[in-house]
């Protein structure tokens, strides 16, 4: 990539893979970024799988769907299988820029680009190494696999963009050159501490003291059911508290059987697509968990604390990094994350609410964007600065 900023828009075609109607953190990035690069006066165009094909212009910019399959034990998710057809697609939109979500069976789109003379960005939305453990396959194993990956998608990709440092040292680790960092950002108008609502925290505390938030998607590598174990280990040190698990996936039969026969307080409510409904969730929680060990940012976590909720999170994850002393790391036992929760009730709710706020101030889309476009080249040209003479 040349570093030089840029005069007039760009068309920057963005493709990702993992993204449904219920999809968290991914789908979020997708759309605020879209946004801030139509803004810029870029033409992004994002080109991701379902079940049927569409072309949609809305407010993140053109969205292209191609047909693409469910991919089995992820509940729902679907992948651009059809290398001739995306391919073919690519060759029709003569991206000036691509962006790709996915360093697996997205790699080749690194390759076309290198043929097409189009400069490429892969963003980094999870550790390899991470999920991999998360499946069970044996840390060693797992580095391995992840290094081997890792230095094909440096290789394949101009940049490789990773949201914190944590993220970023599985590809220092394998000696990659072209890694930049970007931070991704939170909607401070949206969630902020004002939606707390005593009415709202009552009805699903169900009458117990302590109301916490679990806001996932129910996989695997999520880690779903250490909120659960959690919420067991406080009420077994007599904490009364009660959990509200806000997502769905795989998972949710066996969470939701393994509730009722341990008789825990636990209420599923789902995806909430509305999402004024879960920011006003997440500013009524006294804390939020975030177990997942293998998450590169956690943009969940980022709201609960923009609405004022500390969160308690992996210590085996990026998190700490993002929520600072905000909130609290445990390593991936539920007792620890019980012990975590028990430290925040201590303080003050006045100051760790604030505290959490002040947190994700730092967070802004519009410093996200700036970074992304950065990452393409793609920054507006400053406006020449004419002699002082003729400015007279």
């Amino acid at each position: 990539m040349s570093g030089d900023d840029v005069r007039g828009g760009l068309r920057i075609v963005r493709l990702a893979n993992f993204v449904t109607s219920t999809s968290g953190g991914l789908r979020t990035a997708l759309d605020q970024l879209g946004r801030g690069y139509l803004a810029a006066g870029h033409e992004p165009v994002l080109v991701v799988p379902g079940d049927v094909g569409s072309d949609r212009h809305t407010a993140q910019g053109r969205v292209v769907t191609l047909p693409g399959p469910v991919l089995p034990g992820t509940g729902g998710y679907r992948v651009l299988a059809d290398r001739r057809r995306v391919h073919s697609l690519l060759d029709a939109l003569a991206p000036d820029r691509i962006e790709v979500s996915d360093r697996t069976t997205l790699r080749w789109t690194g390759e076309w680009a290198r043929r097409a003379r189009v400069p490429s960005v892969m963003v980094s939305h999870e550790t390899a190494d991470g999920v991999l453990r998360t499946w069970g396959v044996p840390p060693a194993l797992a580095a391995r696999a992840a290094d081997r990956l890792n230095r094909r998608t440096a290789w394949a990709f101009g940049r490789i963009v990773c949201t914190t440092e944590w993220a970023e040292r599985e590809f220092l680790r394998v000696g990659a050159r072209n890694v930049v960092r970007a931070p991704l950002g939170v909607d401070l108008a949206r969630c902020r501490p004002g939606r707390r609502s005593a009415e709202l925290r009552a009805r699903y505390a169900q009458g117990e003291r302590v109301l916490l938030l679990l806001c996932s998607r129910l996989s695997v590598e999520k880690r779903p059911g250490t909120a659960l174990d959690a919420l067991a280990e406080l009420r077994d040190a007599g904490v009364a508290a009660a959990l509200v698990v806000a997502g769905d996936g795989p998972l949710r039969g066996a969470l939701e059987r393994r509730a009722r026969e341990r008789r825990l307080p636990v209420r599923f409510v789902g995806h909430l697509a509305d999402r004024d409904a879960l920011a006003d969730l997440q500013a009524s929680a006294d804390v939020c968990l975030a177990p997942g060990p293998a998450e590169t940012f956690g943009l969940s976590a980022l709201e609960a604390l923009a609405c004022g909720t500390p969160v308690v999170v992996s210590a085996s994850s990026a998190l700490p990094e993002v929520v600072g002393t905000a909130g609290a790391a445990a390593v991936d036992t539920p007792g620890a994350f019980a012990s975590a929760v028990r430290g925040l009730l201590a303080e003050p709710e006045t100051a760790r609410r604030g505290a959490a706020r002040a947190r994700a101030e730092g967070f802004t889309w519009d410093r996200s964007v700036r970074a992304f476009l950065r990452a393409h080249d793609a920054l507006p040209a400053p406006e020449p600065r004419l002699p002082e003479e003729a400015r007279r």
